[in-house]
């Protein structure tokens, strides 16, 4: 595991993506907030969790799409165990992780322990919109669940 150092660029091989992090924190209500549309093309790190590399579940959302198109996650679902992502961090190192399983949810019934609760090791959460469009929002949310196998200089 690492010391906390702030993430600022996720790199995931498989579906193309390359983003620098923006930092988020949380919504009046108490839900992790949302990425500003106007920058849909890049993921966002809650940054009230640990850093990508700490103890516990590191957690990267980023928007599916926009009226315009796709977006940073468009293809999250689409990633498998043993994919890889890669999360540069402001000391330099890259903590690389490993998907363990991807899983879409209802939003009335999000695993908010799994994706936010105490764990043993370093862990990553990546999370976006998946289910049906109703409108105004998707009704569920695609998670990509893994864990840190190492890191590297940058």
């Amino acid at each position: 595991m690492l010391a906390a150092s702030t993430p600022v660029h996720v790199d995931i091989p498989r579906i193309g993506v390359h983003s620098k992090l923006l930092s988020l924190g949380l919504e009046h209500d108490g839900t992790i907030a949302v990425p500003p549309l106007s920058k849909a093309q890049l993921a966002s790190w809650y940054d009230k969790g640990p850093t990508p590399g700490e103890r516990g579940p590191a957690v990267i959302v980023g928007h599916v799409d926009t009226k315009k198109g796709p977006a940073v996650f468009f293809a999250l679902g689409r990633l498998r165990p043993g994919d890889t992502v890669d999360v540069t961090r402001k000391d330099g190192k890259v903590a690389a992780f490993s998907v363990d399983s991807v899983e879409n949810v209802s939003k009335k019934h999000f695993p908010t322990q799994r994706v936010y609760g105490e764990l043993g090791f370093a862990g990553i959460r990546l999370i976006t919109c998946g289910g049906d469009f109703t409108g105004h929002s998707y009704d569920g949310n695609t998670i990509v669940y893994g864990h840190l196998i190492g890191q590297r200089p940058r």
